[in-house]
């Protein structure tokens, strides 16, 4: 059987553990979901709520520099953090106040509501990518 690193693959891809390879396909779907709803929305009613889409275009950058770094394994953990924890203040912050001030988001973002849009993933993806993050930073006594 040939070596996956012989086929392009990167080493240690997220550790090839299960959770790892979930994490990085619900990152790279969210990305893609996040890209195409902002890149339709800023095309075709950017001036009905600029800021929710500019949000929304914001989270799928945010979701595809997480998708990259989770899939670089130890190489991107810090990138991956970093994404990650701007990913949760994001949702914490966006999430806060769409709900406070409802007049200040006339449409949703991905993160309107915690991500209720999206049945809260946005809420839980990034405390379950820094748990595995963190989880594996300190058994795999990498912890600086």
């Amino acid at each position: 059987m040939p070596d996956d690193r012989a086929l392009g693959a990167p080493a240690e891809a997220g550790s090839g553990s299960g959770v790892s390879r979930v994490l990085v396909a619900l990152y790279a779907v969210f990305a893609l979901a996040a890209g195409a709803r902002a890149a339709v929305q800023l095309a075709t009613r950017f001036d009905e709520a600029p800021v929710a889409y500019l949000l929304s275009a914001l989270a799928a950058v945010v979701y595809l520099v997480a998708t990259v770094a989770l899939a670089r394994g130890a190489a991107g953990r810090r990138v991956a953090l970093a994404a990650i924890s701007v990913e949760l203040v994001g949702v914490l912050v966006v999430g806060t106040l769409s709900l406070a001030d409802a007049a200040a988001f006339p449409d949703e973002t991905v993160w309107s509501g915690y991500g209720r849009g999206y049945l809260y993933v946005p809420l839980v993806l990034p405390v379950l990518g820094l748990a595995v993050l963190l989880r594996r930073r300190t058994a795999g006594g990498t912890a600086r």
